[in-house]
């Protein structure tokens, strides 16, 4: 029997991996499950009051992206997963995936000049929307030196693995990532 295709696409903040995991679903087509996009709806349905510095907010939602992707994987649907995948923190919650699904990691590469330029960008665009996600936060920590984009350490899982620069386009093209995700 053929499993579904887990495809977690990755990469640090502003690297384009939101962009990239939904034109990757488009093209399949299957979902696209972001983390960013379920905090967004958690602290809405919460009725934005809630404070997004809590780690409540942040443990629920990785609780509900996991449910959502073994829900999903285990029902036998191909998905894309997309979040800022971080070896020690999310390893937990994708090794009892592992076995359901045929993976593939899909990792979104730019230079932080790009990344910052991103962030910000996002930030002027939509100011609201955002708000969860702590944005300025994130550029504020960066900006001391209290974080840095070279500190992201990106899941290490056995899994085939395609690293794509998102300075200008994608390189590979997204026919080249399609090929990728789809080989058995």
């Amino acid at each position: 029997m053929i499993s579904p295709t887990l495809i977690l696409v990755s990469g640090h903040p502003g690297s384009g991996k939101t962009t990239l995991a939904h034109a990757i679903a488009r093209a399949l087509p299957c979902p696209a499950i972001c983390r960013d996009e379920i905090k967004d709806g958690l602290v809405h349905g919460l009725g934005g009051d809630k404070s997004l510095e809590d780690d409540a907010v942040s443990r629920r939602t990785l609780k509900i992206f996991f449910d959502v992707l073994g829900l999903c994987v285990t029902a036998g649907v191909t998905v894309v997963a997309e979040a800022a995948y971080q070896d020690k923190l999310w390893r937990p919650g994708l090794e009892p995936l592992l076995d359901l699904a045929d993976i593939r990691i899909v990792h979104c590469v730019v230079d932080s000049v790009r990344a910052r330029e991103r962030i910000i960008r996002r930030l002027e665009e939509h100011p609201t929307s955002r708000a969860s996600q702590l944005d300025r936060e994130f550029l504020e920590r960066l900006g001391s030196g209290k974080l840095s984009f070279e500190s992201f350490q990106p899941i290490a899982i056995s899994a085939p693995s395609l690293r794509v620069d998102t300075t200008s386009g994608y390189a590979p093209d997204l026919d080249h990532i399609i090929r990728f995700v789809n080989q058995r």
